[in-house]
């Protein structure tokens, strides 16, 4: 199985969608507690989903319950914890939620998982994709760039 995930901050439309069609990815699940804001620019919820189906091919789905929390974001965001702490909360968020019950393995294959971050070392999404990763045998992470 192959996971990939990406960040839209710091990419033109132009890059973002080149990168999602040389991967082949044929989902994409956007695990941004906020989907919405205006700052998305091309990435926001209905453009995203409209791009996505015309450009790629891709389905769009939103799954929140691969968000953190806004208490725990808010708390990262504005510098209240580190990104060590941040780390240890959302995975242990991870776990309380038993995301990998709740998702079919089946329905990532091939997926990227989207959030805003433009590197995966400070993403949740990258602790999203390492978790299910240790739960389900056989998966393989790709971070675009």
């Amino acid at each position: 199985m192959k996971l990939y995930t990406i960040g839209f901050t710091k990419k033109s439309a132009e890059k973002f969608f080149g990168l999602l069609r040389e991967a082949g990815v044929t989902a994409l699940v956007d695990v941004r507690l906020n989907n919405v804001s205006q700052l998305s620019g091309f990435a926001k919820r209905d453009d995203l989903r409209y791009f996505l189906s015309e450009i790629c091919s891709v389905q769009y789905t939103h799954r929140i319950e691969l968000a953190p929390t806004k208490d725990m974001l808010d708390a990262y965001k504005k510098r209240d914890i580190g990104w060590a702490t941040y780390e240890e909360r959302f995975l242990e968020l991870m776990k309380t939620r038993q995301v990998e019950n709740s998702i079919r393995r089946e329905a990532l294959d091939k997926a990227v998982l989207l959030c805003s971050e433009d590197n995966a070392q400070h993403c949740h999404r990258r602790l999203v994709a390492e978790h299910l990763a240790q739960q389900w045998n056989g998966v393989t992470i790709q971070h675009l760039a």
